[in-house]
C-alpha cells in the first residue's frame, strides 16, 4: 500500500497533523495524485478486458445455440427417416438420441457461459465503479493541489518578509535615525547661523553711517571743517 492510501485510511485530525509535520506537502499530493492516475490507467485497463471477454462469450454463445439447433434438427430427421424407410425405428432412434445427447451438452456450456458472463458483468460493474471513485478523487485532489500551491507562496511571501523583518537590527535603526535627527538639526544650526551673518552684513553699513554722522556732528562742534 504506497503512502497516499495511508494517508487516506487515517482520521482527518491526523492528516493535518501528518500534513504539518511533512517538508513539503505538495511533493506528497502530487505523487499521490500520480498513484492514483496509474491505478486508473489500470483500472480503465481491465475493465476493457473483461468487457472483450464478455463480448467473446457472448459471440460464442450465439454459435453454440445455433449448433443445438444443428442438433435439434439432426434429432428430427433422424426419426423422420424411420418413418420413410430410410433406417431402423432402431437406427433412428439411436442417432436422434446422439444427437440430442450433443445438444444437452452444447447446452450445458452455453448455460456455463452464460453464468461466466454474469460473474464477469459483476466485476466490471465494481471495475467501473472504482473507475468513478478514482476519476472523482483526482479532480477532488487536483483541486486541492492548485489551493495548496496558492498558499504554499502565500506563505512563501509571507516567511520571507518575518525573516527580513527578524534580521532587521531595532538598536542599529534607532542610532541610524538619531543621526538623522542630529543632522537636521545641525543643518538647521548651521542655516540659522547663515542667516545671522547676513542679517550682520546688512546691518553693518547703518553703523558706519551713524559712526560717521557722530564724526561730523563733532568736527562741527569742534569748528572743523
Amino acid at each position: 500500500m504506497n503512502i497516499f492510501k495511508r494517508l487516506l485510511k487515517i482520521g482527518q485530525a491526523e492528516i493535518h497533523a501528518l500534513v504539518d509535520m511533512m517538508e513539503d506537502p505538495i511533493s506528497l499530493t502530487e505523487q499521490g495524485i500520480r498513484d492514483m492516475k496509474k491505478q486508473l490507467h489500470d483500472s480503465t485497463e481491465s475493465a476493457a478486458k473483461v468487457r472483450a471477454s464478455i463480448i467473446r462469450s457472448e459471440n460464442l454463445i450465439t454459435e453454440k445455440e445455433q449448433e443445438a439447433a444443428q442438433m435439434a434438427e439432426k434429432a428430427k430427421l433422424a426419426l423422420s427417416k424411420a418413418q420413410t424407410g430410410e433406417l431402423t425405428t432402431e437406427q433412428s432412434e439411436r442417432l436422434a438420441a446422439e444427437a440430442l445427447l450433443i445438444k444437452k451438452r452444447i447446452l450445458e456450456e452455453v448455460q456455463a457461459l452464460s453464468l461466466e458472463i454474469s460473474e464477469h458483468a459483476g466485476k466490471r460493474e465494481e471495475i467501473n465503479k472504482h473507475i468513478e471513485v478514482l476519476q472523482f478523487n483526482i479532480n477532488k485532489w487536483e483541486k486541492e493541489l492548485t489551493t495548496l500551491r496558492a498558499k504554499q507562496k502565500v506563505n512563501e511571501a509571507a516567511s520571507m518578509a518575518n525573516q527580513q523583518m527578524a534580521n532587521i537590527d531595532s538598536n542599529s535603526t534607532l542610532d541610524m535615525l538619531q543621526r538623522v535627527k542630529n543632522k537636521v538639526a545641525n543643518d538647521e544650526a548651521l542655516a540659522e547661523a547663515y542667516a545671522e551673518m547676513a542679517q550682520n552684513k546688512i546691518e553693518l553699513p547703518d553703523e558706519q553711517k551713524a559712526v560717521q554722522d557722530e564724526l561730523t556732528a563733532l568736527k562741527k562742534q569742534m569748528g572743523i571743517d
